[in-house]
């Protein structure tokens, strides 16, 4: 008995040819069991030669489909030809085993249901034109099956029937079943691409405004330091106004330097023009120029990787995501925070742990998705920037509140090697 491709992942998302070859492998066995031993259990005079030669032709058909390795997705007018191969196929063992009389004639309404879940309405159509066609011709043209006892026959006939059943609530069932789950996973997809597309909106949204802070920060910055010049010149200032002016100029310096780079930051730098460097020291760098910018925060590097330390070239809005999450975790607790480094043959991975009191249920169902209300310690946009960053870079962030307390940040980056690996 033919099988028959199942959905279409290129035009319908419910095909895979791999599964139909699969399918029509098993159905293959199956009906080729059934056509050699109907002789010797049932007593059926079946003309074997013929049968077997259309069972052979078309497991040289499906094998021919195998050896081509079909891509996932099948055009639809690939699937039409199978379709209309499995049936021509389904017709010929009718006619040569009694025509509309044999109870199996019921599965050429198989072809048809696949086509209407897998085929435009075009196609659909003439696979069911096709399938009354068969019908039809096998009401007046068939090879009889001999059968002397009249209650045998009906007998036959009726566990013909029930058969014919099975196969088709099998069928229908693994059909429908095949198609919800795809139904499923698409609208997973859609709701995730849906979700990244608003936070997309969001981070540009930010960025824009981000851009008209960074041009009209540059004036009062300018005054603060002519301010803070003038100050640091004056004899009479004592030693610790002096240092906290001192102070004052060095976080002036530095905002500056975030405005020139803002650019840069924003992603304007092509990941070609990146240079591979040591993930540690490049860590090591980025918590050195954040505690500049937080003197009275503390945090302590741990390299727990035990090979040799991977290179990679890290797009520019990594470190901003680091220091938005650093700054959370300094804003969360006034204890020291940890920050560990470990990496495996595919996977970067960077770990930030607080003593704080850890994230807020709704921080932990929401962050990263959308932006928190300020209520929940300011977590909210740098989160939002943090996890577009990341997943930009196509890794990802897990937030979650450790059994011994605080909160924890962990960020995967897949390595440069396992991204060509992979075709990235």
């Amino acid at each position: 008995m033919p099988a028959f491709p199942v959905a279409d992942a290129g035009a319908n998302p419910y095909l895979d040819p791999r599964r139909s070859i699969l399918l029509r492998w098993w159905l293959l066995l199956a009906a080729a069991i059934a056509v050699s031993s109907a002789p010797t259990f049932l007593g059926l005079a079946l003309p074997l030669p013929p049968m077997l030669a259309v069972l052979a032709a078309l497991a040289g058909f499906n094998a021919w489909l195998q050896w081509r390795s079909p891509q996932v997705a099948v055009p639809a007018g690939e699937l039409f030809g199978q379709l209309c191969v499995d049936l021509t196929a389904l017709t010929v063992l009718l006619y040569l085993s009694g025509g509309a009389a044999n109870p199996l004639i019921s599965l050429l309404l198989i072809p048809v249901a696949v086509a209407a879940l897998s085929l435009p309405g075009r196609l659909t159509a003439v696979v069911t034109m096709l399938a009354v066609l068969a019908y039809s011709m096998l009401t007046h043209f068939y090879l009889p099956l001999a059968i002397d006892d009249v209650e045998r026959a009906a007998r036959l006939h009726l566990a013909g029937m029930w058969l014919t059943f099975v196969v088709s609530a099998a069928m229908i069932a693994w059909f429908v079943a095949r198609m919800t789950a795809s139904i499923r996973e698409r609208d997973s997809r859609l709701a995730a691409a849906r979700e990244q597309a608003l936070r997309d909106e969001r981070v540009v949204a930010l960025g824009g405004l981000a851009a008209g802070a960074a041009h009209e920060l540059g004036t009062p910055l300018a005054t603060i330091a002519v301010l803070v010049g003038e100050l640091e010149r004056d004899p009479a200032l004592d030693p610790d106004a002096r240092a906290d002016l001192a102070l004052v100029r060095e976080q002036v310096a530095l905002c500056k330097g975030i405005i020139s780079g803002m650019a840069q930051r924003s992603g304007a730098a092509r990941a070609e023009s990146l240079q591979a460097q040591d993930a540690a020291d490049w860590l090591r760098g980025v918590l050195a120029r954040w505690q500049a910018m937080r003197p009275r925060a503390s945090a302590t590097f741990h390299v727990v990787g035990r090979t040799a330390v991977p290179r990679q070239a890290f797009d520019p809005t990594l470190e901003q995501a680091v220091g938005n999450l650093l700054n959370n975790a300094a804003d969360a607790a006034a204890g020291d925070i940890r920050v560990e480094l470990d990496w495996d043959a595919a996977w970067l991975r960077l770990t930030i742990c607080d003593a704080g009191p850890g994230f807020a249920a709704e921080a932990l169902r929401r962050g990263g998705r959308e932006a928190l209300p300020a209520s929940h310690g300011g977590a909210g946009i740098g989160l939002l920037l943090a996890f577009s960053a990341v997943e930009h870079c196509g890794g990802s962030i897990a937030l979650d509140n450790p059994p011994a307390g605080g909160a924890r940040v962990r960020i995967e980056l897949p390595l440069a090697g396992s991204r060509e690996a992979a075709g990235t």
